[in-house]
Parts: structure tokens; sequence; C-alpha cells
């Protein structure tokens, strides 16, 4: 039996591949699944100039993380997705986006995440492919709601241009928006210091939706690359304020084998639902699981039990 490569394939199904698409070739040069003798690929130090063709190529511009992850967000403010009788806010759990980092042997490796609707999804997923981007899951972040909605991962190597250029053609097949100017952020009706002193450290009022991120403590590579927290690599908790001091609580922890049953007791002492258990990425190392998670409760309440969730994994605050 002949199997061919993805080039082939679609060529074989008489499906159109851009001229400029990223060469399958990059992935032998970029020594793909294998570390160099040295150990994991180091993210090089970037401008913001250094993105502008990037930038250009998405049609919107984003924010460099430490000088090495440049990350450009996607919120889905054209949705107006309804779970359980609260209205999601975009940036609970509608916020897509595509990061790049560039690496010491000129590659630039991209990871991503895309908000779409069900009937977006297949043109999606053809674009994503004749752009010669792997899709890397495909899944639920929420409970029952409406419209139905899906999130979808994705891992490029080589040109960071012609990969924006293929994000782009993906994100042309939906609804999402350009982007918004930033607002001042609103008041939050919670006990963000409840909230704070339960979890250990700080949030952030993003937008209206308060946010912590936890990283790993060990290194995360990706295709044998450094892969920071701020390319996807972290543990997210979301909440959505919704009166009275309650919030809807939305966001995804990052595991390893050996922490996953231990989260999920975690969660469930608490009262927290388990949405789903999956992988983000194809090829990382150490192996990580990624669980989502929701409930409408007392913001401070949701906070302690959330923290005996990340208190059973091997993270910091980021």
């Amino acid at each position: 039996m002949v199997i061919l490569n993805r080039r082939a394939l679609l060529q074989s199904l008489g499906i159109a591949i851009p001229a400029a698409g990223v060469p399958s070739e990059l992935a032998a040069l970029a020594g793909r699944h294998q570390p160099d003798d040295d150990g994991f690929r180091q993210p090089v130090q970037t401008t913001v100039a250094d993105w502008g063709p990037v930038a250009g190529a998405l049609g919107r511009s984003g924010k460099l993380n430490s000088g090495t992850v440049y990350r450009v967000g996607f919120p889905r403010g054209d949705l107006k997705v309804t779970s359980y009788g609260i209205q999601v806010a975009a940036g609970l759990s509608l916020g897509g986006y595509a990061a790049f980092a560039r690496y010491d042997d000129g590659q630039t490796m991209a990871m991503g995440d895309l908000v779409v609707t069900e009937p977006e999804l297949p043109a999606v997923t053809d674009a994503i492919h004749r752009n010669e981007i792997d899709q890397s899951a495909i899944h639920k972040h929420l409970l029952a709601h409406e419209p139905a909605i899906w999130w979808t991962h994705f891992h490029a190597m080589g040109d960071a241009t012609v990969i924006a250029r293929g994000v782009r053609a993906a994100l042309d097949q939906t609804g999402t928006p350009p982007p918004a100017p930033v607002k001042p952020p609103v008041p939050l009706d919670l006990d963000t210091v409840g909230i704070d002193a339960a979890l250990g450290t700080p949030g952030t009022n993003d937008g209206g939706i308060y946010k912590f991120s936890f990283a790993r403590n060990e290194t995360v590579a990706v295709d044998g690359r450094v892969a920071t927290p701020a390319m996807g690599i972290n543990t997210a908790l979301n909440f959505q304020p919704v009166g009275n001091g309650q919030a809807a609580i939305n966001g995804d922890f990052v595991m390893v084998a050996a922490e996953v049953q231990n989260v999920i007791m975690a969660l469930r002492a608490g009262g927290i639902q388990v949405v789903e258990l999956h992988n983000h990425s194809l090829h990382d190392q150490p192996r990580l699981f990624y669980l989502h998670f929701w409930k409408v409760d007392n913001g401070v309440a949701l906070a302690r039990a959330l923290a005996a969730a990340v208190h059973a994994t091997n993270v910091h605050p980021a």
C-alpha cells in the first residue's frame, strides 16, 4: 500500500494548494519530532517590528510576550452563545488565537485555536489543510450551548508569513469580526480580593473577565522546540461575573497523565462540572492533557474549588 503525503493526497483529490504553501521539506530540515543533540530548540528574541508581515497577513496586530511569542487574538464578538441560561462573553470562552515563535534555526512554529460555528467548521478544516497546516484537535469547551460551537487547534512549522496567510484563509471562512478598539476594564461584581486569596495570586481584569494563568514547572516542548505558556501551554481560569458576586467559570487545566484523576476528583469535590478531557498537540513532551470545566456559583467558593485542582498539578502563577 502506498501512503501519500498531504500535498500528494490533496493533489490526487483535485484540491488546489496555494503556491506559497508551507513546504513539506521544512519538517525534515527542522529535525521535526527530534530535539538537537544539545536539547530542545529555544525560541529567540524578536521585536514587534519583526512580526509586521504576520500582522499584515492576518489583518490584525498582536502582542509580543517576553520578546519571543507573538500572539494574535480572534475573539468571536459576533456570536451570541448561551449555555445554561448564561450569555457567554467572548473573553470567557470564545477567544481564538494564533501564537508564533521563531527558533534558532530560523524556522517559526505556530500554534493556536479557532472558535467556529458548526456550519463554518467544514470550510475551516478544508482551508487549514489546503495551506498544509496541521489540525491537532477538534472539540468543545462548553457543555450544552446554542448555537453549536467547535474549537479547532492547529500547528504549523515554516515561514511565519506563509503560515499567517494560511491561518487568515481559515479565518476568512468564519464570521470572525475585525479587531475592536480596546476598551478600559469595567468594574467587576466579584470579590476579587477573596478570589485572589483563594488562588494565591492576583488575577487580571481582561475586558470584564477576571483571569488567572498558571504555567507548568517543567520545560514543555512541541516537535522538539520549547513551547512557552504564551503558546497556549497553560492552565487558564476565567471568571465571568453574572451578578451578586456570582460567576460563570470556564477555562482549562494543563496536566500530565499522572495528574488527571486528581484534578477531576478535586473539581467534582467542589461541584464543578467537567466538560472535556483531551489533547491539544500531536507531538508534545511531556505528553499533556487538557481538561475544560464549567460552573456558576459564588466567585470565592469557585476559586477555592479551583485552587484545590491547581494544587494537584505541577504549576506556578504565570
